[in-house]
C-alpha cells in the first residue's frame, strides 16, 4: 500500500446469527461427572427481545464453578471441553434447556452457574448469573448482593412445583424486565 491509501472504517459485526451446526458437537460431548441422576438439574426458559418475543438464534453458555475442572480418560472428543460446561442454542420459539449437574456453592458465593448470552445485534457477548431459587442461602452473595434489590429475581431460577430437579428462567435482553447483565 503506498503512503497515500485512505483508510476506510469496517461496519462493526455482531456476535449471531448462530446456527445449529457446529453447536451439537459441544452439546453431545460435555462430559458429565461420575455422579448419579439426581445430582443432574434442567433449566428450561426463553430468551426474549424487549418487546417479548422470542430470540430464535441465540446461543447460551452455562459455566459451573466446576469449569477449571477436566476428566482424564474422557473419551477423544470430549477433551478440551470443561466439565461444568454446557452450550445451547434456542430454537424457533426461543426456548432452551439445559441438564447439567447441580452447581456448588463455592463461599462466598451461593451456588449459580455463570451464563454467557451470544445473539444477533450483540456486539459482544452478555455475562449474567443464574441462582437456584429453591437453594437461596443467606442473602450474602456479594455478586448478587450488587444488582439492584428489585431487579434480583430476574437472576434466579424458580424451582418447578411438580417435578423436582426442574427450574424455569427466562432470559431478557432488554426492557422494563431485562436480566441484570455484568460488566466483566
Amino acid at each position: 500500500m503506498s503512503g497515500n491509501s485512505t483508510r476506510i472504517p469496517a461496519s462493526s459485526q455482531t456476535v449471531g446469527p448462530f446456527f445449529r451446526i457446529g453447536l451439537e458437537y459441544l452439546i453431545d460431548c460435555a462430559p458429565i461427572s461420575g455422579t448419579g441422576p439426581e445430582a443432574m438439574i434442567e433449566i428450561r426458559g426463553h430468551v426474549l427481545d424487549r418487546d417479548g418475543a422470542p430470540v430464535t438464534d441465540a446461543m447460551l453458555e452455562f459455566w459451573s464453578g466446576a469449569d477449571a475442572r477436566t476428566t482424564p480418560n474422557r473419551n477423544e472428543a470430549a477433551k478440551g471441553i470443561p466439565e461444568g460446561f454446557r452450550r445451547v442454542a434456542t430454537d424457533g420459539n426461543g426456548a432452551f434447556s439445559v441438564v447439567i449437574e447441580r452447581p456448588a456453592a463455592e463461599p462466598p458465593s451461593d451456588a449459580h452457574f455463570l451464563v454467557l448470552v451470544f445473539a444477533r445485534g450483540l456486539l459482544r457477548h452478555l455475562i449474567t448469573r443464574v441462582y437456584l431459587g429453591d437453594e437461596a442461602k443467606d442473602g450474602s452473595d456479594a455478586v448478587l448482593l450488587q444488582a439492584p434489590a428489585d431487579r434480583r429475581a430476574t437472576l434466579i431460577a424458580r424451582a418447578d412445583e411438580k417435578q423436582a430437579g426442574l427450574y424455569w428462567w427466562d432470559i431478557v435482553l432488554q426492557g422494563t424486565n431485562e436480566t441484570v447483565f455484568f460488566a466483566w
